[in-house]
Order: structure tokens, then sequence, then C-alpha cells
């Protein structure tokens, strides 16, 4: 089939040669490449082919082919961009999963390959649209949609497109807003920070500013003011309204549909006619993977996803058919536009696909490419009982992965009954296979002061009431440290890099010590192979370097050599150290190492392969031949995250596939952080039947603020953002403007009245009257095409109602505080209803604002007495303070003699006004009337943030 499918498109000639992402645009009914430049911006007038080629294992690559559908595009255009996604499959060798996109409903995995978005845009190629340089600026509103992808819409730029329960923003010439509704998720308000500063940088050269404006809050009052001013003036805004964009379809138990036959059948009925009831038929019974056979087609129906399976001899016109008749087949559902259609190709099936099955048996060995597909690790968020991935691939070619910081303190306990007994000093790094131990490893870390990595070990002969007993009070003593500690489940044989450095050496015995194991082998009738200092051992070393220098007792006896490396035989008195032809000098060092370790002060007795005396041969029983082939190492893939996708609110799941890390976020509830362990585990019995990963692979729980190396080794980890405090909303505030835009995220009790209400009508008057009367060249033109002057009408209009509306309230309802409210005679006149009697008493509305701006807005605390707008500018540029002045070096946040009893949030306060603009390079008043995120930028540089 390769030589006829390339042949199919010539536009598809070398697709797929290198890793990265790949776009074609249908022109003309033909796919025509897109400059790279173009990339992540869609018409919707338009229809898209998009190729993502990532790494596989042993050179091969993966794809996964989306063809995205605008929503205006044509369906002649939708049905070349299917036709024309399978002919690309074809190119690369027909074993790509391939996705339909359609505008709005994007699936996850395809919008994370545009960080931090994908920008709609309206029009296409039979349009004729313009060059974004040949365009003038356009004000858009987007409502913005999700928690780790996002999904931008451009909505209607008016005030009824806003509501209480999304995020929004509103993107001018001089200025980007971000409006959040008093109902909307922190985490979509974090996301969309995000892609604010992906417009600053892209549309306005990183120079526009950028406001938050909170529904039912007065965070910045000219900023406020500014935003409804562009709707034409405050007023409230009404409730969302359901549109098909939220509906979600649901998830339905699996249904199976007869191959390919039958989907053509199907196919070719909806054309004719309705189809007969019986004429397509649900495969009965358990779905199992051998009911799948590798010539046909077949459709797997699950509701909110529907998957298209392709057999490996299938012809392309077939899948091509396949394809089609899932898409009508979704139509005829009358199912939701966010039904998802998935096609996989027989060995290349996707994890959502299998978990459908009750069956699917790893069967024979998988190929290259399909066994990379399972050996990369995932970032997962707990979803029910299922989990979901989201990440990019990426090779590991680091030979030493992070360890931990040397030099720490190691405490060992074996588990006794129920009881931990100390291991002695001499004897830490021993660990024997019928015992269970618990492991705490204090350290100190660059970043704070003293971490813990607190491990239980369980031996591969361990009897079950040790290991239960293991896990407790290692929780026991996790709780104790107050959750700090790394903690971790370790199996014996499935040790990584970090623990086994731990132990310099680390040596696994024969046998046991405890009461548990001694019982166990002697209600069983079994030998006692414990190991002793005085019996006959083989110990095999096979490490290299500090990570893995692990050593084992094995078998006795000369079929368990090895040419590779190095053995230590202790016969009673002595014992002698074996080097394999093909040992490594790290090898003969830490065989010298152990030897000392287990008998201290013993003479060792070399033997070099081929150079073995008699009685060497006799303490193993004789001379055996043994293997001198080489075991090649596992080559790992892992998957390359982004740090944004760990927030604060969840529990994540991150499988590396060499261990499996509970990721729990500061802001978890309680409950759900101390069934962490249990959600690892359902994971880890999930992903041994479906990806066949190891049932005895280390567990870790891992707690923000207390990440170790070799888990931000998966990351291209910011300590920034790890320090962050706050949820997400607040920590991406932080991060990007400065500590002093960090505000309380708390719904407002009302949305109907109040000071909060009073302050943003206020901020629309003061924000109407401080503009220019006549509008900047080149700025945009406000919806409607409202005047400044109606501008100004309506903001007078709606801080009368408010105030009238405040006025009922109050002569009802006493006051639980001195009101701040304005004097009775100082009431608005009623709303003007024509812009020439408004143009006419400007300067009566002039003076009228005079006398509403006595009236203080109030900014409302928890539940602490209201301050005045005024009290803060007072506090806020130190002129109304007595203090004292300390000097810079004090005053720096990493001082070696640092000041105490002073607001650190503003140490800069406290210089002197000499030492202010030397080490700030302006006045106090000039630092002051910089923006907040400014301020906060500039302190950052000089070590006083």
């Amino acid at each position: 089939m390769s030589s006829s499918a390339k042949a199919l498109e010539p536009a598809f000639q070398g697709a797929g040669q290198r890793i990265g992402t790949e776009i074609w645009r249908i022109e003309n009914f033909q796919p025509v490449p897109l400059p790279k430049s173009d990339y992540g911006k869609f018409y919707s007038g338009d229809s898209y082919i998009i190729l993502q080629t990532s790494p596989g294992r042993g050179g091969a690559y993966l794809y996964d082919i989306h063809f995205w559908l605008g929503k205006d595009t044509s369906q002649d255009e939708a049905g070349t961009a299917a036709i024309k996604t399978v002919e690309l499959d074809a190119v690369l060798g027909g074993r790509a999963v391939q996705y339909r996109e359609l505008q709005g409903h994007e699936t996850d995995k395809f919008l994370s390959y545009f960080k931090p978005c994908i920008i709609p845009l309206e029009g296409g190629v039979a349009s004729g649209f313009k060059k974004p340089e040949e365009e003038e600026f356009e004000t858009r509103l987007y409502i913005c949609k999700g928690k780790r992808v996002v999904r931008l819409k451009q909505v209607p730029f008016s005030r009824s497109s806003l509501n209480h329960d999304d995020v929004f923003i509103l993107d001018s010439k001089d200025k980007i807003f971000q409006f959040n509704g008093a109902n909307s998720n922190i985490q979509e308000r974090a996301k969309a920070l995000e892609v604010i500063q992906f417009l600053k940088e892209k549309y306005h050269e990183g120079t526009c500013d950028v406001a938050i404006v909170d529904d039912g809050k007065l965070q910045a009052e000219s900023d406020s003011g500014e935003f409804w001013v562009l709707f034409g003036g405050f007023a409230p805004i009404s409730k969302k309204v359901a549109t098909e964009d939220d509906i979600i379809p649901e998830k339905t138990p699996a249904q199976l549909y007869r191959p390919y036959e039958l989907l053509v059948t199907f196919f070719i009925t909806l054309i004719l006619g309705s189809i007969a009831d019986g004429q397509v038929k649900t495969v009965d019974g358990e779905l199992s993977k051998s009911i799948l056979e590798n010539n046909k087609c077949y459709l797997l129906d699950c509701g909110s996803e529907v998957f298209v399976w392709v057999g490996r001899v299938t012809q392309v016109d077939e899948r091509k058919v396949a394809i089609q008749a899932a898409e009508d087949f979704v139509a005829s559902q009358n199912r939701p536009k966010s039904t998802h259609i998935t096609r996989v190709i027989q060995g290349y099936e996707t994890h959502s696909f299998k978990s459908n099955f009750d069956s699917w048996p790893s069967g024979s060995a998988p190929s290259v490419a399909e066994e990379g597909r399972g050996k990369v690790a995932a970032l997962l968020k707990q979803q029910g009982v299922g989990m979901k991935g989201a990440s990019k691939s990426a090779p590991v070619n680091e030979e030493v992965p992070p360890l931990l910081e040397g030099g720490g303190k190691i405490e060992v306990w074996c588990i006794n009954g129920s009881a931990k007994t100390p291991v002695p000093n001499e004897d830490v790094g021993k660990f024997y296979s019928g015992d269970c131990y618990i492991v705490l490893y204090t350290y100190h870390s660059s970043e704070r002061k003293e971490d813990y990595y607190l491990c239980s070990w369980i031996g591969k002969d361990s009897i079950e009431e040790d290991q239960k007993m293991a896990a407790k009070l290692c929780t026991t003593m996790y709780n104790s440290l107050k959750g700090r500690p790394l903690q971790g489940r370790i199996f014996q044989g499935k040790e990584p890099p970090q623990f086994v450095a731990i132990f310099q050496p680390m040596v696994i015995l024969k046998g046991g010590l405890s009461s548990g194991y001694k019982n166990y082998i002697a209600d069983k009738g079994l030998n006692d192979e414990t190991y002793t200092v005085d019996g006959v051992a083989l110990i095999s070393i096979s490490g290299t370097s500090l990570h893995n220098n692990k050593a084992l007792q094995v078998e006795a006896v000369a079929t368990s050599l090895n040419s590779n490396g190095c053995f230590l035989l202790q016969t009673g008195s002595a014992i002698f150290s074996w080097h394999g032809n093909q040992s490594t000098f790290e090898q003969q060092q830490l065989a010298a190492k152990v030897a000392e370790f287990l008998k201290p002060g013993s003479a060792v007795k070399h033997a070099k392969e081929g150079t073995e005396n008699s009685s060497f041969w006799f303490a193993l029983g004789g001379k055996q031949s043994y293997t001198s082939k080489k075991l090649s190492p596992e080559v790992e893939e892992i998957y390359n995250f982004s740090q944004d996708d760990l927030l604060t609110e969840d529990i994540l799941i991150l499988d590396t596939h060499a261990e499996v890390f509970v990721w729990v976020g500061q802001s978890v509830d309680s409950k759900e952080k101390q069934n962490a362990f249990e959600i690892g585990q359902k994971y880890v019995e999930m992903a041994v039947s479906l990806e066949g990963l190891s049932p005895n692979v280390p567990l870790y729980k891992v707690t923000e603020g207390n990440e170790p190396c070799f888990f931000t080794t998966y990351f291209s980890w910011d300590p920034a953002k790890a320090s962050a405090h706050g949820n997400s909303f607040q920590k991406k505030v932080m991060l990007l403007f400065g500590s002093g835009h960090s505000a309380e995220e708390k719904s407002s009790s009302s949305n109907n009245g109040g000071p909060t209400q009073r302050a943003s009508a206020l901020a629309a008057l003061n924000s109407a009257f401080k503009s220019s009367p006549s509008p900047r060249a080149g700025s945009a033109p406000k919806p409607g095409g409202t005047s400044s002057a109606s501008q100004r009408a309506a903001a007078v209009a709606a801080l009368s109602s408010v105030l009238t509306a405040e006025q009922k309230r109050s002569s009802s309802v006493s006051p639980a505080r001195p009101s701040r409210s304005p004097p009775a005679e100082a009431t608005l006149p009623a709303p003007v209803k024509s812009e020439d009697s408004v143009e006419v008493e400007d300067s009566k509305e002039v003076s009228e604002v005079k006398e509403t701006e006595a009236v203080e807005p109030v900014l409302e605390t928890n539940g602490e007495d209201s301050i005045s707008k005024t009290e803060i500018d007072q506090d806020e540029n130190g002129s109304e303070c007595s203090q004292s002045t300390f000097s810079y070096e004090q005053l720096r946040a990493k001082s070696d003699n640092p000041v105490t009893g002073i607001d650190f949030k503003r140490r800069e306060a406290y210089l002197s006004e000499e030492e202010f603009q030397s080490v700030l390079g302006m006045t106090k008043e000039s630092f002051y009337k910089l923006p907040k995120w400014k301020q906060d930028m500039l302190k950052r540089k000089v070590d006083l943030f």
C-alpha cells in the first residue's frame, strides 16, 4: 500500500519526518501547507489538517492526525479534510490515530499543541480575509473556558454577552481587561491570565496595560470604570443563558457495532432512506479484544465519544467509508457537537479505547512504536474512577537521574509484629527479603531548611501482616511530620535510583529476621535460608555508580555467575571477590566496599575469571557453565509536562512507567488528601491491566511545595511558581503582576446593590468624565456608536438608580455601622433621554459629578471595618506614616542581618530618600506613581520583594 499511498497527495510528501506539528489548510479542495507564523490561528470558514509527530521507542515515530472544521466551513471542504486525513495516514504507513475536531469542541489533546490557546478568527480563504498587518485593530470580547487547556471563543462585543458564571477577556487597543464573573471558576481565571499575557505579547508588542475587573467588586476604581465605559456605562448584567456549547455529552456503556459490511450498509441507507429495525446490530456479550477481526472496521459508541477501529489489512477506501459512516451515525443520533470521533488502527489503540473492553490481553510482543506509546509518562487527574492524560513526550538522555542531596541523616526500622525496631547504624543498608522496613532520610535542600524522604520497603518474601503494618506505621510517621515528607512505597526489585543512592552500599539478603517471617517458615516447614556472617553466600555486584550500586544475594551455585559483573563469595571464614572478564572498574570497587560492609576487617581473596582455585568452586558445589551475555538496559521515555498543570486544588498522578507519583495540591480537601495512596493504587491496578505496568512499581505521594528533585525533573521547574501561595488565580496574578494584585477570591453575597455596586457606578462615572471628549486616532469605535456624552449620561443614570435603591433600603433597615452614603440633598437628576439634551447640560453634569465625587467609595473587608480609598492611598505612598529608616542591606529579603518588626510587603518604604534613589533609581514619589505590578517587578530586581 505504501507505493500507491505516496502518490495520493503531493502536499503530504515529506510529512511526519520530524517531531512537532505540521498544518495544512484546505484551499480549493486541496491541502496547502500553512506558514508556521499562522500556527494557532484558525478561521471559522475553513477546514484544516494537523499532524502531530512524537517520538516512540527505538527511533520510531508516533502520529496523531486531527482534521479541524470551522463552524462556517462548507460541507464539501469538511468532507475533503476527512478524506485527505485518511490519505495522509496512508502516506505515514497507516498507523496514525485520527480525530475529528469541531470548532469550539476540540479535544484536550488537540488544544495542548497550542499554548496557551488557539485563536478563533472570523472569515476564511473563500471570503478573502486580510492578513493581520492589513487589518485595523478591532476591539474583541472573548469568553475563556478551561482549566488546563483553554477554549477561547469570540462573542459579540456587548454587555449582554457578559454573565456571572464565566471569565471574559476584552481586548482593546490600549488595554486588555479580564472580567471575572462572580461565580466563575478559580482555575479558569488563572488560565485566562495566561491568554492575556499571550495576546499582549502577540498583538500589542508587550506594551499595553492589563486590568482585572471582578464582578460585584471594586478592585481598582479607574480600571473598573474604564471597563464599563467601553460598554456604554455601568449597568447590571444578566444571568447566563444555556446554549448548545454548554451541553456535555454523557458517557454511556460502550456498544460495538457490526463490522465493515454493516457500516457500509448503514452509510448507504442514510443516503437512500431510514434504516430498518435490526439492520444495524450491536455485538452482543462481553467486549473482548478477540472480537475484532483484522480485515474489518468496527464502530464503538461510548456516547461522549465514538471510535472507529480499523483492522490492519483493510484498504484505504474501506477506511474512508468507515470514517464517513461514523460522522453520519453521530448526526443521525442528534448527538451534541461536542461528541468526539476518533479513529484507531489495530495495534495502535489508545488507552481510552482499550478501557471500554472487559478484556484486553497483551498478547504477543508489541511493535516498537506500539510499545513506545505505552512506555511514556503521563500526568493524570482523578476523575471518578478513571484518569485523564495530558502532556507531551520527550526522551530521557541523562545517564544519571536527579538524586537527593547527600550528607543527610538515615534512619531505618524493621517491622517486627506491631512495632518497628531500629536497625543498628552498622547494619543500615542491609535489607532481608523476608522483612519490611521503614526508611526516613532527612536532608537539607537549597530551597528549604529541612526535607524528608519517607518510604516503606517491602521484601518479596515478607508476610502480608508485616506489609500492612509497615504502611500503617509509615503513615503515622508522615502525619507526625505534619505531612511534609515525600512518602513512598518501595517493592524489592523495583527500587528507584533515589532510594538506592541513600545507602552506600545497599545489599539485599535472603531470609528474614522478624518474628513474623520466622513464624511463617516454621508453620510451613520451610528451610530458613536467612543470611549469616559465617554461612555460605554469593552476592551479585552489578551497579556502576551511586544510584544503582545495589548488591543482591543469589543462589550459591556456579550458574549464577556472569562475566559482565562481579561477585562476592562468602565461605565461612573466607571471602572471595570474583571479577568477570567484562566487569568494570566501578563494579570492582563496589565489590570491595560491600565486602568490608558485610565482613569488616576480613581479608579478601581476589579471583579473576579463569583463575579460580578448587576451594572457590567447591563452595559453589562444583564448576559449571554460566552466561556471559550482557543485559541491555531498558530505554525509557517520559512526558515533559508544564508545571502550570499542577493546580493547587487538584490531586494528579504522574506515571513515568518506572514509578508513579500522586501529587496532592495544598488546596485539596483534607479527606481527599488522606485517600491519596488509595487513588494511586487504583490507578496502578488499572494500568497493570491496560498498559502492562508492573504491579510492584514504586508509588509515591508528593505534597505541593515539597516536590523532590526526581519529581521536578519531569517539568521545566520554576521555583517561583512552586513557592507562590494562594489559589490558582492568586498565584497567577502574583507571578504576572506582583503580590499587590493578589486579592481574596470570595464571591460576593449579593450582586444586587450595596457599596460595591455604588463604587462600580462611581468608577464608571469618573472614567466617563476623565476620558477625552474626542476619540483618539485609530481607536476602536464603541459598540453601537455611543458618544462620550451618552456614556456620561448612562453612568449618571446608573449611579442615580443605585443611590435610590440604597436610600430605600436604609429607610427600612438600620445600618450596622456609620453610613458613608451621600447626604439626602446630594441627589442626582433623573436619567437624560436624548443625546442633544446631554450635550447642552454638560456643564450642569460636571458640577453634579463634583458633588458625587465627595462620596468616598467603600471597599468591603472580611467582616472588619470598611476603609476608604483615600486611606488606602495614604498608606500606599507612605506619606501619612511615621516610621524609622533602615539600611538597604538590612531590608534585603536575603539579608544576613535582617530587620524585624516591619511590614515586609513594603520593605522599600523604610529606605532613606537618598538610598531609595540609589537603589531604585527614582524618587519615592515617582516610584509610587507606577502600576503596582511594575513596582513589584523593580523590587524583585533589587531583592526587596
